[in-house]
């Protein structure tokens, strides 16, 4: 049932559909080098061939996963002899680019970037972070989403009335609602569907000599059941997609319900949503929901996360209903998401701004003469180990310009309150007496703190 056309090819309408530019590109035989992106069974391997097919180009592919630079070096010899002396060109498809190493991906550069071949990559993984930025940029990232239930469910109506290429030959009916269920289960996934459909059909038994003709031999729900695994069908049983789930988990700890959160949670793992998945759900929900409200929250859920990998299931569900609890009932502040995506937002509008003289180190003479580190004060050296002077370590351009805090706005509850509390005391006058260290430089023998800069032990 692989599309063999644009026309056939399903899922990806905003790269393929009318007027769009991928479509515009192909029928004009004018595809750029590109790298696919999207999930598994999202048609990746079928586009390339599509393209390939439709513009008149050779079609070499490799996977990543067995092919060398040698190989690599024999399928761009041939593409240079295609376009030598066949004025042809070549549609070079790399399966699962990702897993190419530094030094394969650099053998590519030359050959891409000379037009010896079309470079088509496919991978699973986010490219900005598995492909070489110079290749990256000679090539078109390309996104492709999972497929939806409607448009799953029309792919397996297709296969299993088409005779030819299909199920068809075998007679079988379905009700579209047994057909949902395949695509709920599949998670955008055509090949799984697929694949769980034919299952289904060799399991239905083959039709009564003395049947009538009209009455086609059926899928029923257990047949269906078996194919899938119970585990799937029971995850998918209420219409219930996999995120709405995770999402049901998450607001539920959010909104301090351990009953819900313990319902959901429950869901995910008895349906054998891996329980990685959910120890990574508690530990980002800990740092972004809870953060320094409670911290304990954290340490809380990671030990929760080792002990679960360490125990394995069905035990793991103890530590991880142990973690969700106990995140329900933390107190809650979000303060520390909102902090970094603050400071990354003025980062951005900004720019690189230069590192304030004082709290520059100071570690050449020439740097010292220049004002590194002057006027830094040592805060070990005062009592309460706190400059109740201090203003700000920003950048120049960013101090004082708002009331308050800048960045880091704690919450009224748990233990950031009473840390903020504790740091108000200490810089009230009066609150730390302390001198600078010897030297001026804020720190014993005139360095910025022990062992170096800052006081950092790596220097």
């Amino acid at each position: 049932m692989r599309p063999r056309t644009l026309d056939e090819y399903v899922g990806q309408d905003h790269l393929t559909g009318p007027g769009r530019l991928l479509r515009r590109a192909v029928e004009s035989d004018r595809v750029p080098s590109m790298i696919l992106w999207g999930p598994p069974g999202t048609g990746k391997t079928t586009l390339a061939r599509i393209i390939a097919a439709h513009t008149g180009a050779s079609f070499e592919t490799v996977s990543a996963t067995d092919a060398g630079v040698k190989d690599l070096r024999r399928v761009v010899e041939r593409a240079r002899q295609r376009r030598d002396y066949e004025a042809r060109t070549t549609l070079f498809f790399i399966d699962e680019i990702h897993r190419f190493n530094k030094a394969q991906q650099d053998a590519l550069l030359p050959h891409v970037e000379a037009g010896v071949c079309t470079l088509i990559g496919a991978t699973t993984e986010n490219p900005s972070f598995e492909v070489n930025a110079a290749l990256l940029s000679r090539a078109r990232v390309v996104q492709l989403r999972p497929l939806s239930i409607p448009q799953l469910i029309g792919l397996l109506r297709a296969a299993l009335n088409d005779r030819e290429r299909g199920l068809g030959a075998r007679g079988v009916d379905a009700e579209d609602r047994l057909l949902g269920a395949i695509a709920l289960a599949s998670q955008g996934d055509a090949r799984r569907a697929l694949n769980a459909l034919e299952l289904a059909v060799e399991l239905v038994p083959p039709a009564d000599a003395e049947a009538e003709p009209t009455q086609r031999p059926q899928l029923t729900p257990e047949l269906v059941g078996e194919a899938l695994g119970q585990a799937q069908l029971r995850y998918d049983r209420d219409g219930e997609e996999h995120y709405n789930i995770t999402s049901a988990f998450i607001k539920s700890m959010r909104a301090s319900d351990p009953d819900a959160a313990v319902y959901w949670m429950a869901r995910m793992l008895e349906a054998g949503e891996p329980l990685e998945f959910v120890a990574r759900r508690l530990v980002i929900f800990a740092a972004e929901d809870v953060g320094n409200a409670d911290p304990q929250g954290l340490v809380v859920a990671q030990a929760a996360a080792d002990s679960a990998r360490f125990v394995g299931m069905p035990e793991a569900v103890l530590p991880l209903t142990q973690a969700a609890v106990y995140l329900a009932l933390a107190s809650k502040s979000n303060a520390t998401i909102k902090a970094y995506f603050a400071a990354r937002k003025e980062i951005l509008a900004r720019g690189p701004l230069p590192v304030p003289l004082e709290i520059r180190n100071a570690v050449t003479k020439l740097m010292k003469q220049v004002g590194y580190g002057s006027g830094y004060r040592y805060p070990h050296d005062l009592d309460g180990h706190v400059d109740a002077a201090h203003q700000s370590h920003l950048p120049e351009i960013l101090r004082g310009h708002l009331p308050g805090r800048r960045y880091v706005n704690s919450g009224p509850l748990g233990w950031e309150a009473t840390a903020e509390a504790a740091l108000v005391r200490a810089r009230e006058p009066g609150g730390s007496d302390g001198v600078d260290g010897p030297d001026g430089a804020g720190g014993p023998d005139g360095v910025d703190g022990p062992h170096g800069a800052d006081g950092d032990t790596a220097g």
